[in-house]
């Protein structure tokens, strides 16, 4: 799948979300802390790429040479578990399958290119998605906040909790009393 359509094929699975998400109380419990971790691991990720000028090699760039989309995935499971829709299970697979692996392969030959001998040393130590249990490689780059806002990871995060107020707002709704009628 061409990666030119990830963004626009990315919001329309988010409509989907919106218009097959029937939450429990047990989804909520479960989905959301699945959420949270992984715009935490975003979070951390952004504060450490400095994109196309240095290689990001510290902090989850220890771990996986991919915290962004694996923060992603994580966000993305939390989401469709949160929505208790086998629906949106079944959207949030297709699309992460159609995408991630292309994007990274992407990612990796521009990264190869630019940072030749910095990538290569770095690769040989860090797995590509997996997260080792150690961190391992150069670990050059620092967390900076300044970095986050940079890389605008706050959309994200609001998303996220404009998505788990929605969740929140479509339980309560749900279990409402129904109203008498006359």
């Amino acid at each position: 799948m061409p990666s030119r359509l990830r963004v626009p094929l990315g919001y329309a699975v988010g409509l989907l979300v919106l218009l097959l998400l029937r939450p429990t109380p047990i989804s909520l419990l479960l989905g959301l802390p699945l959420g949270v971790i992984g715009e935490a691991i975003r979070i951390w990720a952004s504060g450490h790429i400095d994109k196309t000028r240095s290689l990001a090699t510290g902090g989850p760039y220890a771990f996986t040479r991919n915290p962004l989309y694996l923060g992603s995935l994580l966000l993305a499971l939390g989401v469709a578990v949160a929505s208790s829709s086998l629906w949106v299970f079944l959207a949030v697979a297709a699309y992460l399958a159609a995408f991630y692996p292309s994007v990274m392969r992407e990612e990796a030959g521009f990264l190869r290119e630019k940072f030749a001998l910095e990538y290569v040393a770095w690769a040989a130590a860090v797995p590509a998605f997996l997260p080792r249990l150690t961190p391992g490689g150069p670990r050059a780059s620092r967390f900076t906040w300044e970095r986050v806002g940079r890389n605008r990871e706050w959309r994200t995060a609001f998303g996220l909790l404009v998505v788990a107020a929605l969740l929140y707002l479509t339980l309560y709704v749900r279990h409402l009393p129904a109203a008498p009628t006359l």
